[in-house]
């Protein structure tokens, strides 16, 4: 596995943050110490009373202070559990991520890590003298005050966190940063065009085969690095996967033609440059994110729970992500290095596949309460009305859709008005008949 990898795996587990605030405990008890045992003595006299602890209150304190920052991790750990169950009954277990991966989640367990072991450690170093001098205890309960104001903050937060509109706004808010990394622009080249005649022959020559190494999602590619290695050994690479796409052990994963063959080179070696999981992940995977909110909408309209409103503020935000989507959307699938040698093919998702797989589920569910098919017009219509030719070119294909999977015949006559009127402006905004409904 490459550093790099390596480093993302690490980074986004659950354990990183608070092992950091382990480590970091661990030298500031160091510290305190040497305080103690080489500082204090030396300017006791200068220092105030009110700072300074004999050994005997500072065992007493800090028997007790392990054991309330030890309930506050308890508490916090069953306060997680309770939100992780809402989010699996009431949600989707996709979401469950966003949780678990929450900064300020691993900070607040990090908190209490730091507080627990800076604690429990200070009590192991205590000697048998009774005199006077430690600072150490004096700073323990600054932390413990500290871990009790993450504590609140926390309670706080895991309230905030498990309210539906509020979570709907987070996946929201990340699967825009999303977007907007993904089409950013980068320091190598990219292109959704390129020599018609140079593919072609690519793609007729006597290609070689890199097969996949273990089954799992595509959770990203690190093209930059896969890129320099595939300059290094002058190769050229195509793809035979999507990011978010589950694959199989021993298939096909990467076609490649190398142009200056060498004994030394080794073509499994371009595996590293995958990260592919168990699950799926957000991180370069735009459609898993919208499918997030897709899963919230389909279970609120469900009739377990029965809750249209909820769905329709989903289709709001799905529809705000792919009108978002649509003004940066480039299909790109070329990529090249600084002297323009072709050095990777990777095909996008087209747009009308992120338009699909957003509302079919919703079509399939929803096709009975009209408050969410019309809410999925009007997502369109205002997708049509920011965005270009192209993609209002989808978004009318998609609508017709969408309006036939209503039965109009059924329809009361208030409720067939409405429908019609927006499935109108959703005509007009992309600049088509609507024969369907006329």
């Amino acid at each position: 596995m490459n550093k790099e990898k390596m480093w993302v795996h690490v980074r986004d587990s659950f354990w990183f943050l608070p092992a950091v605030y382990g480590l970091i405990s661990l030298a500031a008890v160091s510290l305190v110490s040497v305080a103690d045992f080489l500082l204090v003595p030396k300017f006791e006299k200068n220092i105030p009373s009110v700072f300074l602890t004999n050994k005997s209150v500072a065992q007493t304190l800090y028997g007790s202070l392990i054991t309330s920052i030890l309930t506050m991790t308890t508490i916090s750990f069953s306060t997680i559990m309770v939100v992780l169950t809402t989010y699996t009954t009431q949600f989707s277990p996709r979401t469950l991520q966003d949780f678990m991966r929450s900064r300020f989640t691993q900070h607040v367990l990090g908190v209490y890590s730091f507080g627990f072991i800076f604690s429990l450690v200070n009590l192991l170093l205590l000697g048998k003298e009774q005199s006077k001098g430690l600072i150490s205890p004096f700073l323990t309960v600054i932390i413990s005050i500290i871990c009790l104001a993450f504590f609140i903050l926390f309670i706080h937060h895991s309230s905030q966190f498990v309210k539906v509109n509020n979570l709907i706004g987070q996946i929201r808010l990340s699967t825009s940063k999303i977007i907007k990394k993904t089409f950013e622009e980068k320091d190598y080249e990219e292109s959704s065009v390129w020599d018609q005649e140079e593919v072609d022959h690519i793609r007729s020559a006597n290609r070689r085969v890199i097969y996949a190494e273990q089954s799992g999602y595509v959770q990203g590619v690190q093209i930059k690095p896969l890129m320099a290695w595939a300059k290094e050994n002058d190769v050229l690479l195509e793809a035979d996967f999507f990011i978010g796409h589950y694959i199989q052990k021993g298939m096909p994963i990467f076609y490649y033609i190398q142009n200056n063959e060498s004994d030394e080179f080794s073509p499994e070696y371009c595996l590293q440059f995958l990260l592919i999981g168990n699950e799926r992940t957000d991180i370069q995977d735009i459609e898993f994110s919208i499918q997030k909110l897709v899963e919230i909408a389909v279970k609120s309209i469900s009739p377990s729970i029965n809750d249209p409103h909820t769905a329709v503020n989903c289709i709001n935000r799905i529809g705000s992500l792919l009108a978002e989507l649509g003004q940066q959307f480039i299909p790109i699938r070329y990529y090249a290095d600084h002297n323009q040698d072709l050095r990777l093919i990777l095909e996008p998702k087209p747009y009308r596949e992120y338009l699909y797989k957003s509302f079919y589920q919703i079509r399939i569910y929803g096709r009975h309460d009209l408050s969410v098919m019309n809410g999925v017009l009007e997502a369109l219509y205002k997708i049509a009305v920011v965005d270009g030719a192209e993609v209002r070119k989808d978004v009318w294909r998609f609508g017709e859709y969408m309006i036939k999977a209503v039965d109009v015949e059924e329809l009361e006559e208030l409720d067939y008005e409405y429908f019609h009127q927006q499935a109108k402006k959703l005509a007009n905004a992309c600049g088509e008949p609507l024969d369907y409904l006329a």
